[in-house]
């Protein structure tokens, strides 16, 4: 049994300790990171290797960032950054292949305030997410695309919609490229595993949000053909939201019984291979290193 998860950690050195006991007691075999807010030396590799874990980053002063961690083994990258852009310097996207799986890391632009720019940028770099989603949909191999999607997808995936409706997160754009993302053949893992209930991801810490259990669904994995049959479960891990200086989302996951594959059977199912090649290139992944069992 494979598990995978995301979670926008919201700054990896400060909320560090959080970190390591949720891998420490959940050891997820994947786990993708939203928002670690550090350029690419401040990134804790040494403590994450010392939890067990290899891992690949794309980091930025101050903002965003993304991270794929893999236990037991180096993830090998094949993308960073989305292809459309070239201009685009935000790092917000991070693919690789760990335990014969492909998964892209992501983390969506916020949006906020709209109408304006940041949104325009948002609807504008998920038209590029949809564009490159088709290929890894149709790649044939087992595919994950998870992380921060910044967007609610119906009125039934917030507490109450009323006091966000100005929102960039709520906005029929935005959930119209959203379901255009899962009508290429995407399963929305949580929501296929809850139909009826409502759950959430993300409680912000205005107004005592968490304590009410006043939250978003904004964190998804979604899986294509390959993968969506083998999903077995999928949860949040609350507790962690509830722990001292928590990030306001809480880690998502997912569970696959996949018949495991060779990475470099998963890495195959990426095209652009040479734009990764290249990315890899002026950040070399960290040098593999044997990692102690996590659990």
């Amino acid at each position: 049994m494979l598990k995978i998860a995301t979670f926008n950690i919201n700054g990896v050195r400060s909320r560090l300790p959080a970190l390591l006991e949720w891998l420490d007691r959940e050891a997820p075999d994947i786990a993708c990171l939203q928002e670690l807010k550090a350029p690419d030396a401040a990134f804790p590799i040494d403590e994450i290797r010392a939890a067990g874990y290899g891992a690949i980053w794309h980091g930025q002063a101050s903002w965003n960032g993304v991270a794929i961690l893999a236990r037991g083994m180096e993830p090998i990258e094949s993308r960073r950054g989305l292809p459309g852009d070239p201009d685009d310097t935000h790092s917000r996207y991070l693919e690789a292949a760990a335990h014969g799986v492909l998964v892209g890391c992501l983390y969506l632009p916020n949006g906020n305030p709209q109408p304006g720019p940041k949104f325009d940028y948002k609807l504008a770099w998920f038209e590029r997410l949809i564009g490159y989603a088709a290929r890894l949909h149709d790649s044939g191999h087992p595919v994950v695309l998870a992380g921060d999607f910044n967007v609610v997808p119906t009125d039934e995936d917030i507490y109450n919609p009323k006091s966000w409706r100005k929102d960039a997160l709520l906005q029929p754009e935005s959930r119209e490229c959203y379901r255009r993302l899962l009508d290429q053949g995407w399963l929305d893992a949580l929501r296929a595993r809850y139909p009826d209930e409502r759950i959430y991801t993300f409680w912000d810490y205005f107004r005592q949000h968490w304590q009410k259990n006043s939250g978003l669904r904004i964190d998804h994995l979604l899986l294509n053909p390959q993968m969506a049959p083998h999903l077995k479960d999928a949860g949040v891990d609350r507790w962690v939201r509830d722990l001292p200086h928590a990030s306001d989302h809480a880690p998502t996951w997912i569970t696959v019984d996949l018949k495991v594959q060779k990475p470099s059977a998963a890495k195959k199912a990426v095209a652009g291979k040479p734009a990764a090649k290249k990315a890899a290139a002026k950040t070399p992944a960290p040098r593999a290193q044997r990692a102690k069992s996590a659990g």
